[in-house]
């Protein structure tokens, strides 16, 4: 019998990639391909590549000659945001096939096929170097997830032009998928077991705009209707969305977790009006206050910008008095990285390293203490956890709201629901048992 050919797939930067990497992975199995882990001798090789910064490039570069080095006679086809910003960088690396961008990402399948057809590696690489935008939204879904939550992307592009931000010449403008289209596959996902979805986009706030004005809430809405939905929760949303009729269309939702990421940035509005953001700090405050008054238990995660060029030291205090207001179970913080092609980049008053190496402690210290506050709030209450690890005995999952809860048993937990009890917590993680059905 003629053995498959392979494929290994390297996914860097967003949930949005995650998604549509899983959907490539799909398509390679439907062709023929068995796909492997990338750490394996593979055939084949793709990398679906994040630019968000200069890091993210840098990493690119590393996982597509990591690929080559793994394999020097396997074919290597690269995508994503980086090969979409910079395909001639991505072809000065001797050994690569293929590239192509954000706009029909699904191509890699058929030039993996037509690669393996031919037995012959490109001498130069072949470029699809169309507009990220050029086809409307890329259909593609997925069937099967190899966890107990599955990520689907059900909106491309951003229109917003931060200051910071390259990723709007990345992915082009907005386009969403269809709400029918959304449906079926969150249904085909519930039948096939799935406990958790996580709807998510490039902007997500965004889907609709370019479908007759629909609004994400009416997403939601159907979404709720599918029968046996289990949660469902939102990628990064812009917190202008957060509005007194969204809040109160979404609050009557019986699927929709009690967690929010929103976007935030920074907490005083002088920097979030020269990041050109949507709203100021007050918006965003009065919009979790909207969420807290409309929803029991409520959590919030947020991104925080450190060291915005002229970044004050009196902004950055506004900034810590934000967040201790705010109060967030977690904040990904990141020391602002100049990029080039965005205007922060070429803005006067850039912020020395060390300074904002310092100001990332001092928010993470301020944030440290907010969420062991919240989790010394748990002791004592039962939460239902939605249970996806284990190490020697000791499960770990997330509750509604998004607490990560570890709990002993026996008995295997994976994809399980199960009530309970919190007893303990070390800062991080809440430890508990299982509670008494």
């Amino acid at each position: 019998m003629k053995q498959a050919p392979t494929a290994g797939i390297y996914t860097l930067g967003c949930k949005v990639n995650q998604y549509e990497s899983e959907a490539i992975a799909e398509r390679l199995g439907d062709a023929g391909f068995l796909v492997l882990s990338p750490r394996e001798i593979c055939d084949v090789y793709i990398i679906n590549t994040c630019t968000v910064t200069a890091e993210s490039d840098r990493k690119a570069r590393q996982f597509i000659r990591r690929a080559i080095n793994r394999n020097p006679n396997a074919y290597i086809l690269v995508t994503g945001c980086f090969s979409q910003i910079a395909p001639k960088a991505v072809a000065a690396i001797p050994g690569v096939d293929y590239i192509c961008g954000n706009a029909e990402k699904q191509s890699v399948v058929t030039a993996a096929l037509e690669l393996m057809q031919s037995g012959n590696k490109n001498e130069a690489p072949v470029l699809q170097t169309e507009a990220p935008d050029a086809f409307g939204f890329e259909s593609m879904c997925i069937r099967r997830f190899d966890r107990t939550r599955a990520y689907l992307k059900i909106e491309d592009g951003c229109e917003s032009k931060c200051a910071y931000c390259i990723i709007p010449a990345a992915r082009g403008k907005i386009r969403s998928k269809k709400p029918e289209e959304v449906v079926a596959e969150v249904a085909e996902l519930t039948e096939n077991g799935c406990r958790e979805v996580v709807l998510t986009g490039i902007e997500t706030a965004s889907w609709g705009k370019d479908l007759g004005g629909l609004l994400l809430a009416d997403l939601l809405e159907r979404v709720d209707a599918v029968p046996g939905i289990g949660r469902v929760r939102l990628g990064s949303l812009d917190p202008s969305l957060i509005r007194p009729a969204f809040v109160e269309r979404i609050s009557r939702l019986r699927s929709l977790a009690p967690h929010f990421h929103l976007s935030v940035q920074s907490g005083s509005s002088a920097v979030l009006a020269r990041m050109r953001r949507k709203y100021n700090a007050q918006t965003a405050l009065e919009g979790m206050e909207l969420l807290r008054r409309a929803i029991p238990n409520v959590q919030f995660t947020t991104d925080m910008i450190v060291g915005f060029p002229q970044e004050s030291e009196a902004e950055f205090e506004e900034t810590l008095d934000f967040v201790r207001k705010a109060r967030f179970l977690m904040i990904h913080i990141f020391p602002y990285s100049r990029r080039k092609g965005t205007l922060a980049d070429t803005m006067p008053g850039q912020i020395p390293e060390e300074i904002k190496r310092e100001r990332e402690k001092r928010l993470a210290q301020v944030q440290a203490q907010i969420r062991r506050s919240i989790l010394d709030e748990m002791t004592g209450k039962t939460e239902p956890v939605l249970f996806e690890t284990n190490e020697n005995g000791a499960w770990t999952g997330h509750s509604p709201n998004f607490l990560e809860v570890v709990c002993k048993s026996k008995e295997p937990l994976h994809g399980e629901i199960r009530t309970v009890r919190i007893e303990r917590n070390d800062g991080d993680r809440c430890y508990g048992i299982l509670a008494e059905d």
